[in-house]
């Protein structure tokens, strides 16, 4: 899967798409210039706002994407595709530069220090076992879990940075925050569960 723009970094691609003078901005276009074939940054740019506090109606502008980028990559397309509905999606262009600026210093020296390691990690078969594992982490994005979002938000953007620079310590904190994501998962439908036994307790239904 090839990186973005070899010439430039993903941090200076996302600083052009927060400082463009167009009011509103599509997820089509953020598709097109972060360059057709880069679903690692694509995954970046649509998870890692969730590790910030979010304006409302953001959630779905970042979310819907990830549904469909993650099993492409595990069918190893190679040129992103999104339905009509989704390529059109608004979003004031204001409200994603200021998340946008708030992440790009961290990705900044996060690029610093990256390099091309591990690379066995990927190819035809790591490549699929990410977009899987983006995929499950992108249905867990969905669910109504308080602060369920941040783990799954951080694992999608770390792989999506993986992907980018191919490296393979980037992709193995990926798959250790993602095992984060499931015990986190587990302990929030604990919690809910024991909750609506409780609930159903005391209104004498049980």
């Amino acid at each position: 899967m090839d990186p973005v723009d070899r010439r430039r970094s993903l941090s200076e691609l996302l600083t052009d798409i927060a400082d463009d003078p167009s009011p509103v901005v599509t997820v089509g276009e953020i598709v097109q210039r972060l360059g057709r074939r880069s679903f690692g940054a694509l995954l970046f740019i649509f998870a890692a706002p969730n590790w910030l506090p979010l304006p409302p109606g953001s959630s779905t502008f970042l979310a819907a994407p990830l549904l469909f980028f993650g099993p492409q990559i595990a069918l190893g397309i190679h040129r992103p595709w999104l339905p009509r509905f989704i390529d059109g999606k608004q979003m004031e262009r204001a409200r994603l530069a200021g998340l946008l600026r708030k992440l790009v210093p961290t990705l900044e020296r996060i690029e610093r220090v990256s390099a091309p390691r591990l690379v066995f990690l990927f190819g035809p078969v790591g490549d699929r076992v990410i977009g899987l594992t983006v995929t499950l982490l992108s249905l867990v994005l969905l669910m109504p879990i308080w602060l369920g979002n941040m783990a799954p938000g951080a694992a999608i953007a770390v792989f999506g940075l993986s992907l980018v620079q191919r490296d393979g310590v980037l992709a193995l904190i990926g798959y250790t925050i993602t095992a984060l994501s499931v015990g986190l998962v587990a302990v929030g439908w604990n919690v809910a569960a024991a909750f609506i036994g409780h609930m159903a307790r005391v209104a004498g239904l049980t």
